[in-house]
């Protein structure tokens, strides 16, 4: 029988949990068993959607939410040879993200839920992201770790004690890094989403070339602070203006010189968590853990110091469905749910989450 809605009576480890991504421009579905782990996950881009923009339109991605989560559903079931009547639990985004685009996925799930009488939940869009590099039961953090979570809209460093149990160590002030990646392409007059063409373009660039600043990586906060070097940037394609026409290898060196900046700020802002802290795993994921120099520069200066490295899949590093139906299945397995108020939060604390009782395999 499924469970109530309002009790947590029933809920199981085993339970088969269907996850919904809708926070900004991807719209993701995924099915979560706590026996078999993710049976499968898809995920429609609105890159296309948005590029003429030059980035994210709120009301054309809600509308495109809305058109694309019936059909992504019955792809998913049949992708693995599920029924509707077999989810036992349903997640979906609840923030932080663009409001009516969280309301599409939240009265999605929230009726869902009602409809089927099982349980659901409003997953904390960052708390996902920290969880996706434990979805796989292979190379994952044993214990506490720091988290660098870095993406479009957000770049934090949090110390996780346990899932649920989190301290904010460090966070953007202003534009985060995902966003510094963004609007520099559109300086260089690239593509978008920023972060892939810049790191297309910056692999034939000399890094050395223009100097540019590491924001705040001198200072004894945590903190991050992207806006600025985005403005040297534009100095500096400025002053390539005055001087002549902007060649394709000028726009290389400069993106190359961009990514150089922004990986050294984050490799230093790490390694002052690390040493702080005094742990040993680091965590990293949303959009920007996707971009390879950081991957490799981190995985170099953290062997040196024997500490470890923890990256999703590539395909779990971007906004996705999986990370919510697992973070959502922790959350219910432990007995946490909602009431039938849809919840969306365009601003959500990541420290103000409730903790999860260590129950079997939801320790870390």
């Amino acid at each position: 029988m499924p469970a109530n809605p309002t009790s947590a009576q029933g809920l199981l480890l085993t339970m088969l949990v269907l996850g919904i991504e809708s926070s900004c421009d991807d719209t993701g579905v995924a099915l979560y068993d706590g026996t078999r782990g993710l049976l499968g996950h898809l995920l429609h881009s609105q890159t296309a959607l948005h590029a003429p923009f030059g980035g994210v339109v709120p009301e054309l991605a809600s509308r495109d939410h809305l058109r694309r989560l019936v059909p992504l559903l019955d792809a998913l079931l049949l992708q693995c040879n599920c029924r509707i009547d077999d989810i036992q639990g349903i997640a979906y985004t609840a923030g932080p993200g663009l409001v009516g685009a969280l309301l599409v996925g939240g009265a999605f799930a929230r009726s869902f839920a009602w409809a089927r009488q099982i349980p659901a939940i409003g997953v904390h869009h960052m708390e996902a992201h920290l969880l996706a590099p434990l979805i796989n039961d292979g190379d994952r953090p044993s214990g506490p770790f720091v988290a660098l979570l870095v993406s479009g809209g957000h770049t934090q460093l949090v110390r996780v004690a346990a899932v649920g149990q989190y301290e904010m160590l460090g966070e953007s002030i202003d534009d985060a890094a995902g966003e510094a990646f963004d609007k520099t392409a559109k300086l260089l007059g690239l593509g978008y989403p920023g972060g892939p063409e810049i790191a297309r373009l910056a692999e034939t660039g000399d890094a050395s070339r223009f100097r540019l600043p590491r924001p705040m990586l001198n200072r004894p906060s945590l903190d991050f602070s992207f806006s600025g070097l985005k403005t040297a940037v534009l100095h500096q394609l400025r002053a390539l203006e005055a001087a002549g026409p902007v060649s394709q290898i000028d726009r290389a060196d400069l993106a190359a010189s961009f990514q150089a900046a922004v990986v050294d700020t984050l490799l230093g802002k790490c390694l002052q968590a690390m040493q702080r802290t005094g742990l040993t795993q680091l965590v990293i994921a949303g959009g920007v853990s996707a971009n390879r120099e950081l991957r490799a520069r981190l995985t170099t200066a953290l062997a040196a110091g024997g500490m470890q490295l923890f990256c999703p899949p590539l395909s779990l590093c971007t906004d996705n469905g999986a990370m919510v139906a697992y973070a959502g299945y922790l959350r219910l397995a432990a007995g946490q749910l909602d009431d039938l108020n849809i919840r969306a939060l365009p601003r959500w604390s990541l420290t103000a989450l409730p903790p999860i009782e260590t129950v079997g395999a939801l320790a870390l």
